[in-house]
């Protein structure tokens, strides 16, 4: 009798949050003779969106189906280009482009969520990834308060994050990718999925400290990188066809026309690719190191068998 009055306490409690979120939530259950116990709540599908009609019962006997996937299939990183107030007003206020969550430039222990991940944000734009183009219909944004760079010369000087951004960018994004079964290889910059017009979030941004400290994202292997350097000459460009280099580029997630030739949109690619993996020369040229790199990262996560 007493699991009995548990039970009843429980779904009360869950009855509520359904009320007033017009969501539900999960409850698996079995019977042992006259008592029911609560066996599990399903975490993976602990809250579901429905229709609710006054006629009809929406039954849950078969859910859920068998047949089915994430919508989320990418997490995106940006850099605001602004500080926190001009940041809100662009993101939150002004209605033209937004993200689902910010991290501020101040050490507490707050993110804001402008965007519910279940909504489109307008993070992305013009945007493709590995065959998926416009990723606002598939992807989580992340902008973290930073004035992205300036031109000293020719040459572009970008803003450090701070560490507190990145601890909590790490928190959050493990959360997000735990959720939704983000794939380590659709991690990615802005500047990744619209390398012709984005540069966030740019090369001072920590990829390696977040795959190797928080484990997330991809990152290549150090022997494997090694092994494909070995095969080729240090600093010597062009070091191989653009053919190929582009063909490794694409197979790795990139979309670029297969040219053949060394044009600009090849070299903003590299670019795009070097800030990801190769911060300290982000120069646009295809190198012998950067070839390998792109090698051993297509070894670890684009090929299903070892080279």
């Amino acid at each position: 009798m007493k699991h009995l009055i548990r039970l009843f306490f429980l779904f009360a409690a869950l009855t509520v949050i359904s009320c007033k979120t017009q969501s539900k939530i999960i409850v698996n259950t079995k019977i042992v003779r006259d008592t029911i116990y609560v066996s599990d709540i399903n975490p993976k599908y602990q809250v579901i969106t429905e229709a609710s009609l006054p006629k009809y019962v929406i039954s849950k006997k078969n859910f859920p189906s068998a047949a089915y996937n994430n919508r989320i299939k990418f997490l995106v990183f940006h850099y605001t280009v602004a500080d926190y107030p001009r940041s809100v007003k662009i993101l939150a206020k002004n209605g033209v482009v937004s993200s689902h969550y910010l991290i501020t430039d101040q050490p507490n222990d707050t993110i804001d969520i402008l965007v519910s991940e279940d909504k489109r944000a307008w993070h992305a734009g013009i945007s493709s990834w590995n065959g998926t183009e416009n990723l606002n219909d598939t992807s989580v944004g992340i902008e973290i308060v930073n004035k992205g760079y300036t031109y000293v010369g020719d040459s572009m000087v970008f803003e450090p994050f701070f560490d507190y951004q990145i601890e909590k960018a790490a928190v959050l994004s493990k959360n997000i990718i735990d959720r939704y079964e983000i794939e380590p290889v659709n991690v990615v910059g802005h500047s990744d999925i619209a390398p012709f017009r984005k540069q966030d979030p740019g090369p001072m941004f920590p990829w390696e400290e977040l795959y190797t400290k928080y484990n997330i994202g991809a990152w290549y292997d150090v022997v494997d990188k090694q092994c494909f350097l070995d095969e080729y000459i240090p600093d010597i460009y062009p070091y191989n066809s653009a053919l190929e280099f582009q063909k490794a580029l694409q197979k790795y997630g990139y979309k670029i026309s297969l040219t053949d030739i060394w044009d600009k949109e090849t070299w903003l690619i590299i670019r795009a690719f070097q800030w990801h993996f190769r911060p300290e020369k982000a120069d646009g040229i295809a190198d012998a190191e950067t070839w390998a790199i792109l090698q051993a990262l297509n070894k670890k996560y684009r090929s299903k068998t070892p080279f």
